[in-house]
Protein backbone atom coordinates (compact mmCIF):
# COMPACT_ATOMS: atom_id res chain seq x y z
CA UNK A 1 0.00 0.00 0.00
CA UNK A 2 0.96 3.27 -0.84
CA UNK A 3 -0.27 6.15 1.45
CA UNK A 4 -0.56 9.54 -0.75
CA UNK A 5 -0.65 12.45 1.71
CA UNK A 6 -1.25 15.95 0.86
CA UNK A 7 -1.23 19.00 3.02
CA UNK A 8 -2.16 22.43 2.02
CA UNK A 9 -1.69 26.13 3.30
CA UNK A 10 -4.66 26.95 1.85
CA UNK A 11 -4.17 30.56 0.83
CA UNK A 12 -6.25 33.80 2.57
CA UNK A 13 -8.47 34.92 0.03
CA UNK A 14 -9.07 31.30 -1.06
CA UNK A 15 -13.00 30.02 -0.59
CA UNK A 16 -13.24 26.92 1.34
CA UNK A 17 -16.27 25.66 -1.11
CA UNK A 18 -13.44 25.90 -3.98
CA UNK A 19 -11.29 23.75 -2.00
CA UNK A 20 -14.08 21.16 -0.85
CA UNK A 21 -14.83 21.11 -4.96
CA UNK A 22 -11.22 20.43 -5.42
CA UNK A 23 -11.48 17.68 -3.02
CA UNK A 24 -14.90 16.13 -4.31
CA UNK A 25 -13.33 15.84 -7.91
CA UNK A 26 -10.11 14.05 -6.56
CA UNK A 27 -12.71 11.06 -4.32
CA UNK A 28 -15.19 11.07 -7.47
CA UNK A 29 -11.50 10.57 -9.40
CA UNK A 30 -10.00 7.95 -7.30
CA UNK A 31 -13.56 5.87 -7.46
CA UNK A 32 -13.03 5.57 -11.37
CA UNK A 33 -9.14 4.22 -11.10
CA UNK A 34 -7.98 0.94 -10.20
CA UNK A 35 -5.99 0.68 -7.33
CA UNK A 36 -7.63 3.70 -5.44
CA UNK A 37 -8.74 2.04 -1.96
CA UNK A 38 -10.01 5.14 -0.53
CA UNK A 39 -9.90 8.98 -0.29
CA UNK A 40 -10.23 10.96 3.19
CA UNK A 41 -10.00 14.97 3.17
CA UNK A 42 -10.89 17.79 5.25
CA UNK A 43 -9.52 20.46 7.49
CA UNK A 44 -6.68 20.35 9.41
CA UNK A 45 -7.72 20.86 12.77
CA UNK A 46 -3.82 20.75 14.21
CA UNK A 47 -4.43 19.58 17.84
CA UNK A 48 -0.72 19.56 18.46
CA UNK A 49 0.21 22.71 17.49
CA UNK A 50 2.98 21.69 15.05
CA UNK A 51 1.15 22.46 11.59
CA UNK A 52 -0.96 25.78 11.47
CA UNK A 53 0.10 26.81 8.15
CA UNK A 54 -1.47 23.89 6.65
CA UNK A 55 -4.98 24.13 7.24
CA UNK A 56 -6.53 21.02 4.87
CA UNK A 57 -5.25 17.98 3.07
CA UNK A 58 -6.17 14.83 1.90
CA UNK A 59 -4.78 11.10 1.91
CA UNK A 60 -5.17 8.68 -0.29
CA UNK A 61 -4.50 4.90 -0.05
CA UNK A 62 -3.20 3.46 -3.00
CA UNK A 63 -2.55 -0.55 -3.87
CA UNK A 64 0.49 0.10 -5.08
CA UNK A 65 3.12 2.36 -6.79
CA UNK A 66 1.72 1.58 -10.28
CA UNK A 67 -1.97 3.14 -9.21
CA UNK A 68 -0.55 6.19 -7.80
CA UNK A 69 1.43 6.72 -11.06
CA UNK A 70 -1.94 5.78 -13.26
CA UNK A 71 -3.40 8.83 -10.71
CA UNK A 72 -0.61 11.21 -10.81
CA UNK A 73 -0.96 10.89 -14.94
CA UNK A 74 -4.18 11.44 -15.32
CA UNK A 75 -5.89 14.28 -16.67
CA UNK A 76 -8.51 15.39 -14.09
CA UNK A 77 -5.67 14.70 -11.41
CA UNK A 78 -3.84 17.27 -13.65
CA UNK A 79 -6.21 20.07 -13.67
CA UNK A 80 -7.63 19.43 -10.31
CA UNK A 81 -3.90 20.11 -9.31
CA UNK A 82 -3.71 23.19 -11.04
CA UNK A 83 -6.90 24.44 -9.52
CA UNK A 84 -5.45 23.00 -5.91
CA UNK A 85 -2.30 25.03 -6.34
CA UNK A 86 -4.61 28.51 -7.47
CA UNK A 87 -5.93 28.00 -3.91
CA UNK A 88 -2.69 27.67 -1.95
CA UNK A 89 -0.15 30.20 -0.36
CA UNK A 90 2.47 29.80 -2.79
CA UNK A 91 0.81 28.18 -5.64
CA UNK A 92 2.68 24.41 -6.04
CA UNK A 93 5.43 25.31 -3.31
CA UNK A 94 1.83 25.82 -0.50
CA UNK A 95 1.46 21.87 -1.20
CA UNK A 96 3.70 19.00 0.75
CA UNK A 97 3.28 15.88 -0.18
CA UNK A 98 4.44 12.59 1.57
CA UNK A 99 3.90 8.98 -0.01
CA UNK A 100 4.42 6.77 2.58
CA UNK A 101 5.57 3.18 1.91
CA UNK A 102 2.76 1.07 3.89
CA UNK A 103 3.70 -2.85 3.03
CA UNK A 104 0.94 -4.25 5.45
CA UNK A 105 -1.65 -2.03 4.22
CA UNK A 106 -1.31 0.02 8.39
Amino acid sequence: MILHCVFCKIAPNAAWGDVNAVFEGLAQLCETLDGAVSFKAGPNRDFEEKSKDFKAGFVIHFQDQDALEAYANHPTHTALGQRLCDLTDGGASGIMVFDIDSPSGT
